[in-house]
């Protein structure tokens, strides 16, 4: 892949969760930085590729701010996923109960909500597997180190490969539904058609 530690600053956060896998590499979760990681998430962020992310055409200062906001949150949380040194995807776990999804389904005890965005790949193009072993890392996090029950998911519905993933990865699709505006003093979020998909505790570590 490219070579985005180049542009990746040094951060005090110690991770949340790290596991070796076999032909991949060490892969770490660590807290998101939101002034240190901002030029690093940016340029993902803003690429075409992420349109569904929600924050094309936002400056490097508006993302830092975002991210700084949430990181005073205690329901919602933000981290970089790291590949041996090189960080390789932005990913978001938040509260159901504390969300605009809660509106949209029943919320049920252990669940948390997961958003995820791979990295660009580099020059060398495409990287079978990668999306694979990152959700069953993220995984591992979420059921393991969090003793969560169920994850929820909530794609752009016209998002069609990240809802194939989901499913492919063992999810259950749920219902389409409409999440709600959201427009509070920082935070603004316009109406999402959005794909439900549920994954178990049970489904991820076979049974």
């Amino acid at each position: 892949m490219s070579e985005p530690s180049a542009t990746l600053h040094e951060t005090a956060a110690r991770p949340v969760h790290e596991q070796t896998v076999d032909g991949f590499g060490r892969v770490r979760v660590r807290p998101l930085d939101p002034h240190a990681d901002a030029g690093v998430v940016h340029g993902w962020v803003d690429a075409e590729r992420a349109s569904f992310w929600g924050m094309n055409g936002l400056t490097r200062d508006q993302v830092s701010e975002i991210y700084a906001h949430m990181a005073g949150l205690d329901t919602h949380h933000a981290f970089l996923v790291l590949r041996d040194d090189d960080p390789v995807a932005l990913l978001q776990t938040y509260e159901p109960e504390a969300d605009r999804v809660s509106e949209c389904y029943e919320v049920l005890p252990g669940d948390i909500g997961v958003h995820l965005l791979l990295a660009p790949a580099g020059p060398e193009g495409a990287r079978p597997g990668w999306t694979s072993v990152l959700l069953a890392v993220v995984a591992s996090y979420v059921f393991g180190t969090l003793d969560r029950r169920r994850v929820v998911v909530d794609p752009d519905v016209r998002n069609d490969k990240a809802v194939a993933r989901f499913l492919k990865q063992g999810f259950e699709a749920g219902p389409v539904v409409v999440l709600p505006e959201v427009d509070i003093p920082d935070v603004y979020l316009p109406p999402k058609e959005a794909q439900l998909a549920f994954l178990t505790r049970e489904v991820a570590f076979g049974g």
